[in-house]
């Protein structure tokens, strides 16, 4: 695809098709609704509504009975603040222009013209709050009224210490004033410290614990596991290293899950439990092999929360429905009938359009977004799915199966772009993900995928290199080199292979497939502006001579 071209026309209808994916809005002012947007700093599914008996997740739990539960819920990047970028902007991180991480010698900032919701609903006379992990900048970009995150305290008060944490967020609440409310709390838990603070545990499960020299978190009761006992994900090894890890990392979320509970009752006390949406995620997969940096699976999928008090039928209704945190935004924005504003970034032609949906009407009949349809999973959806795929794999024996994916889950995908995490780990890579199907492009497939640097002192990576130098018995689903050097495309076919070990981007019967999948994305790339869309075999040209003639001119590079 070297002489992929922008023309004119195609823009028109690319944003004709993916704006029409967030549906009519009448939007005026955002009445008496309020938002508490809660996220885990590398959380995943580790709570019994997701299927984990071990980890004790009481007020997550809770929550999720009254709340839509997203089981096919998806972040667009997997890194921190590209994240939280496009969480609070509604816009990929290629598009709003966190590339990366934010802090130190990372530096990434989002684009000076970016909008994101806090300055978006401030114009709509919406206070704004933040608690926690912020990750973004610059201060223009991400303006809220309340503030104590890492630029004001220590990261660890604000985002572990759910005792301050609490207290925070009711001063916020029980200020004099009556407008509507946007508030987001962004823990630090469960995020690794083993690298930074190796004397609060790897995951910072003894902080606050009231062990000597830990300090105490009053609210907190830690709540410790056995190695023996966890839950061992498909995609980490199966070791005592690996099971170590995950027991630190269980108690972390024992304090997580505290600390939400503590945040809810400080809303109802405040009056604000009928009034207010709830929306409880993570930004990225959890940090562990195939986890976050990766666009596989288990780096893209996420926890997705959302609890409407005026959708009461919505509560504890579990959907299948594709969803992105690109989505958030735009539901934010329903929920508080406000419409997106219409500027440029960077002086482009087109204003910038938000490609995610209102998940507002995958909740209960009356929701204003989407002609107030529910469109929950009908009864045996699940069965339905099982029952197509164990079909599927019968006629992959008999040599029978030939691959197709719908127009209608085409318009259902959700997209991911990733760029850096720390500076020094640029590995570009694109992906859309159908319900069935998922395709990665990886720009800089000639260079080994790059390692974080948390990650790499993790005990869980540790046991994975020495028992990769030593030629021990290594009981993971990769090997150290297949996890490094990856194929340009990787296409998988979730049905079949749900835990994406068999690349069939070459295979024949999936040409049709793989074409249809790499179309979409593309498209998703013009849309969004993305200056990789022509790597890594041609040079984008979209200014001067090319201003109103986009194109991708060869290198003739062999790529």
């Amino acid at each position: 695809m070297g002489e992929k071209v922008w023309h004119d026309t195609m823009w028109t209808v690319v944003i004709a098709v993916l704006a029409g994916l967030l549906g009519p809005c009448s939007c005026t002012a955002p009445g008496n609704r309020s938002v508490l947007m809660i996220v885990a700093d590398d959380g995943g599914f580790e709570m019994q509504v997701y299927g984990n008996p071990v980890c004790r997740t009481p007020h997550l739990d809770h929550l999720a009975k009254r709340s839509t539960v997203f089981t096919r819920a998806f972040t667009a990047v997997s890194s921190c603040s590209p994240s939280r970028s496009a969480i609070l902007t509604g816009l990929p991180t290629h598009q709003n222009g966190m590339y990366g991480l934010h802090q130190g010698y990372h530096h990434f900032n989002s684009f000076d013209g970016v909008r994101s919701l806090p300055g978006i609903l401030a114009e709509h006379d919406v206070r704004t709050g933040i608690v926690g992990k912020k990750h973004v900048g610059p201060e223009a970009v991400y303006p809220f009224d309340f503030a104590h995150t890492e630029e004001t305290e220590s990261i660890m008060q604000v985002g572990r210490n759910i005792t301050h944490i609490r207290l925070l967020v009711r001063q916020f609440l029980e200020a004099n004033d009556s407008r509507p409310f946007f508030l987001y709390v962004g823990f630090h838990d469960p995020h690794r410290c083993g690298h930074t603070q190796p004397q609060f545990g790897q995951f910072c499960e003894k902080f606050g614990n009231g062990d000597p020299g830990m300090g105490y978190i009053p609210d907190w009761r830690p709540a410790v596991y056995d190695p023996a006992e966890v839950e061992v994900p498909f995609f980490v090894q199966d070791t005592p290293a690996a099971r170590a890890d995950l027991a630190a990392q269980y108690t972390t979320l024992s304090r997580l899950d505290q600390g939400v509970g503590l945040i809810l009752q400080e809303l109802a006390s405040a009056g604000h439990a009928q009034d207010t949406l709830v929306v409880y995620t993570s930004d990225n997969g959890i940090p562990f092999p195939a986890g976050r940096t990766n666009l596989y699976d288990p780096g893209m999928a996420e926890p997705l929360l959302v609890s409407s008090p005026l959708h009461p039928a919505s509560w504890g209704n579990t959907t299948a429905a594709l969803a992105s945190l690109l989505d958030l935004t735009p539901t934010v924005l329903d929920w508080m009938n406000i419409t997106y504003p219409k500027y440029s970034i960077l002086k482009k032609d087109e204003p910038a359009i938000l490609t995610g949906k209102s998940l507002l009407r995958y909740l209960s009949p009356g929701s204003h977004g989407n002609g107030g349809e529910s469109q929950r999973d009908p009864p045996g959806a699940a069965d339905d799915e099982g029952r197509r795929a164990n079909s599927v794999r019968q006629d992959v024996r008999q040599t029978r199966y030939e691959p197709t994916v719908t127009a209608e889950e085409l318009s259902d995908a959700v997209f991911a772009s990733h760029d850096l995490h720390e500076v020094t780990m640029y590995y570009p890579m694109r992906a859309i993900r159908t319900h069935t199907f998922k395709l990665i492009h990886n720009l800089n497939y000639k260079m080994p995928f790059p390692i974080d640097q948390d990650f790499y002192l993790a005990p869980v990576f540790q046991d994975i290199l020495n028992r990769t130098q030593e030629g021990a018995p290594l009981p993971w689903y990769k090997t150290l080199q297949a996890y490094y050097y990856r194929d340009e495309w990787e296409l998988y076919d979730l049905l079949v292979d749900p835990h994406e070990q068999f690349n069939v981007a070459r295979k024949g019967r999936y040409q049709g497939v793989f074409r249809l999948l790499q179309e979409k994305l593309w498209a998703w790339q013009n849309a969004t502006y993305d200056p990789w869309v022509c790597g890594p075999g041609a040079v984008l040209q979209d200014s001067g001579a090319y201003a109103h003639n986009h194109q991708c001119l060869p290198l003739y590079n062999g790529l």
